[in-house]
């Protein structure tokens, strides 16, 4: 198969990644709960995670770092956390549901008011999000880049556009690992990573980066192997919004693959910019597909055919051609009605920056065939 769904998770974990999963397999213990040696050596590996991403993120404090299963988990953290009765939030229309549906569930029980920035001729601007902001509004919370479309937001602009008083959130699902992303520099006050994504750790890694202005209240109660004398989660971070068992060969993962990136992320992000290219280049000469994306570092690529829904061309080209992609709306809604392609949605090949030019080439080779209308009857 040609694995080209890689916005969705990683298909291809490298090999230093695979290494630190099998020897975290064979050493486990619970870090952090223990005196014994294990444990104390897993916790030590624990925290130099946590400061590789201190580093290569520019965040304020590595115990600040707190790992979550997912960046879903990450953005629930802190949003449910946060925000509080009369607050009011700015948020986009490229958002994820990991955003939205958090946002509508605060609305409903809580009465927390958002507003969604659209898109000014098909781009999404600082000034556009930024006018949003009312004497109320304690957020705003924006993607690093878009999971539909590749698009990466100004969030340096926007951070100097906003009241000093208004907390940048980031979901850097799609954009952390492929683009440059500094904390301290853009002013962000929480940062949400998938690490199974850019920064090629397994499933089960992710992480949120906070600010010393950002302190969430915990969402989840149990078991820190901190304070265990109180019935209250501890006050101190990353033990306060860390409850149970970390999954240590995830996190092993996740610094193995921030290790990468740290070392290599210009490199990479040119191969996935180069790939995208490459890829849109030649959609252009087939007529019966629209591109809607712009060649990009996060290697997103998302089309429609001129007839199919995107879903069924998405299935055509696993069954005929053996290449994964994925159709639909990709958990956007908003995003696909600001493009105008609700509720068919697109298709998004999504590219790893260690495939070559010849997995674009497969992928235009089966559009080309797609594209036939004899091919089309034939399948019919």
């Amino acid at each position: 198969m040609i694995y080209l769904d890689n916005a969705a998770t990683g298909g291809e974990k490298p090999a230093c990644v695979q290494n630190a999963v099998l020897a975290a397999m064979k050493a486990c213990a619970n870090p952090g709960r223990s005196g014994h040696a294990r444990s104390v050596a897993c916790a030590k590996q624990v925290f130099a995670c946590r400061t590789l991403l201190t580093e290569l993120f520019d965040a304020p404090s590595a115990e600040r770092v707190i790992f979550t299963k997912n960046c879903t988990e990450a953005l629930n953290l802190v949003l449910l956390g946060t925000l509080k009765r009369g607050d009011h939030v700015v948020t986009t229309c490229l958002e994820h549901n990991s955003v939205l549906r958090p946002l509508a569930f605060l609305h409903r029980t809580r009465g927390v008011t958002y507003d969604v920035a659209p898109l000014t001729d098909g781009r999404l601007l600082p000034e556009t999000v930024a006018a949003l902001v009312r004497p109320e509004t304690a957020m705003c919370c924006v993607t690093t880049a878009s999971n539909v479309t590749g698009t990466a937001p100004d969030l340096y602009a926007l951070r100097r556009l906003l009241p000093a008083r208004v907390l940048l959130v980031a979901d850097g699902a799609q954009g952390a690992g492929h683009l440059p992303v500094s904390m301290n520099k853009a002013g962000i006050d929480a940062l949400a990573l998938a690490g199974h994504k850019g920064l090629f750790a397994i499933q089960g890694a992710g992480a949120l980066l906070l600010s010393e202005r950002c302190n969430p209240a915990p969402v989840l109660f149990g078991g820190t192997g901190s304070e265990s004398f109180r019935l209250d989660m501890p006050d101190f971070y990353p033990d306060r919004l860390e409850s149970g068992t970390l999954s240590f060969p995830a996190i092993c993962s996740l610094a193995e693959g921030a290790l990468l990136v740290k070392s290599r992320r210009a490199e990479l992000a040119q191969k996935l910019l180069a790939l995208t290219s490459a890829f849109l280049e030649g959609l252009q000469a087939l007529p019966m597909y629209r591109a809607y994306s712009a060649p990009n570092a996060c290697g997103i690529a998302t089309f429609a055919h001129r007839t199919l829904p995107s879903e069924e061309v998405a299935q055509r080209l696993s069954d005929r051609f053996g290449i994964a992609v994925r159709g639909g709306l990709h958990c956007a809604p908003l995003a696909h009605r600001a493009l105008g392609t609700f509720p068919d949605g697109l298709v998004r090949a999504s590219f790893s920056p260690f495939q070559g030019k010849e997995t674009a080439d497969a992928l235009l080779d089966a559009l080309r065939v797609l594209a036939d209308p004899a091919d089309d009857a034939t399948s019919s």
